[in-house]
């Protein structure tokens, strides 16, 4: 019988991934299946340009992998049970159960709301394409003059206040952040961070705890903030399937893996993404994003494919390059950072920073859209206990 390995979530992660394993794995010996809700490729780091009204092109997953021998299953995942080895789905063909022999739990995050009241039903949020769309459906209802709030100062919370500044420079866009705007930046792109904010005309709320979100605003630990509109960018949070399962997670429900990135409970179990907890260069846990995503995906791959057809297995940490804040379509901030994440004085500005930040975004999809062109080497079978001393390098 066939190796099955079912992925679950097509975001960044999990979409390379599958690709990466076609393209390292003899389909004569592995059956891929990738499971997601969505029948696109939604490129979520775009999420702020389909808010503020700009059409991204659709990705059908179907289409993406046609001819890859990877089966593309639209389902929601319900249930992983790790002891079994199963997944609970429900979709196209009704609820049902989905056997493997090896998991990639890629399924992401969603919204952190920390527990502030009022967060699910007054706020908005750009962690998916429906909830992106809702913001724009939002905004195009409303009138000249109306106040926008983004609360959270993070990476998303920056670019969405840019680029709904941008697209409508009609309203009055504010952002609220708990610390200092970039405070995390070095000094040369905080200062060019903010007179980029001053050029848009953004009240920047700092120091400031978002206590209680209203339907005309937020209530803060210094008073009230008024707003038509709030778009929650605070923190992202996993989905909880994880830690209902007996896999073992962090504190925060983020599977815990090792270098590899295989569970430390569950070795049939990789995960990959901001679902995963792995410690990184200097000895730090990575954190969520796509920059993180998308190495995990590529060593993670490599990682599974090196186990089963008896190769050498990859484990060098992940570390980071660069943090890209796009500022409206022709505008960024590239802060380059070391491997462990830290900002150095090395910063790239303006129309080049923008082509910079686009480049990566576009590198990106291509190679989620050409998944078995990514890499030059030959599809091998896998080893097996008659063959474990052989590795067969198929043409």
């Amino acid at each position: 019988m066939k190796h099955r390995i079912v992925v679950l979530g097509a975001g960044y992660a999990g979409a390379i991934t599958a690709g990466r394993l076609a393209k390292r794995l003899h389909r004569d010996d592995v059956e891929i299946t990738i499971v997601n809700a969505d029948p696109d490729f939604v490129e979520r780091v775009r999420m702020h340009q389909l808010a503020s009204g700009q059409d991204l092109p659709q990705r059908p997953l179907r289409e993406i992998y046609a001819g890859t021998g990877v089966q593309v299953r639209i389902a929601r995942v319900i249930a992983v049970d790790a002891d079994r080895r199963t997944v609970e789905l429900t979709g196209e063909r009704g609820a049902e159960t989905l056997g493997y022999d090896t998991l990639v739990y890629a399924l992401g995050s969603t919204i952190a709301d920390y527990g502030v009241p009022g967060v699910a039903d007054h706020a908005h949020n750009v962690a998916s394409k429906a909830a992106a769309l809702r913001v724009r459906e939002r905004l195009n209802e409303l009138a000249a003059g109306a106040r926008v709030l983004i609360v959270g100062g993070g990476l998303t919370g920056l670019e969405v206040s840019a680029e709904i500044a941008e697209a409508r420079p009609d309203l009055k866009v504010a952002i609220a952040a708990r610390g200092g705007l970039g405070d995390w930046l070095d000094e040369k792109a905080q200062r060019y961070l903010r007179a980029a904010f001053d050029r848009f005309g953004i009240t920047v709320h700092e120091q400031t705890e978002v206590t209680r979100v209203e339907a005309k605003g937020v209530v803060t630990s210094d008073g009230e903030i008024p707003a038509e509109l709030t778009v929650w960018t605070a923190g992202f949070e996993v989905h909880p399937i994880a830690a209902a399962s007996t896999l073992e997670v962090s504190g925060n429900g983020r599977i815990v893996v090792d270098a590899t990135l295989r569970s430390v409970s569950h070795p049939d179990v990789y995960a990959f993404g901001d679902a995963a907890f792995v410690i990184g260069q200097g000895d730090r846990p990575l954190r969520m994003g796509c920059a993180t995503a998308i190495p995990m995906a590529w060593q993670g791959a490599d990682a599974l494919a090196a186990r089963l057809t008896g190769r050498k297995v990859p484990d060098a940490p992940i570390g980071y390059a660069k943090q890209c804040i796009s500022l409206g379509r022709r505008d960024a901030v590239i802060q380059h950072v070391t491997p462990e994440d830290q900002p150095t004085p090395k910063v790239t500005t303006g129309r080049m920073g923008a082509r910079i930040k686009e480049l990566i975004c576009a590198s990106t999809v291509w190679s989620v859209n050409h998944p078995t062109l990514m890499l030059p080497s030959r599809r091998r079978h896998l080893v097996t206990a008659r063959d474990a001393q052989t590795t067969v390098v198929a043409g």
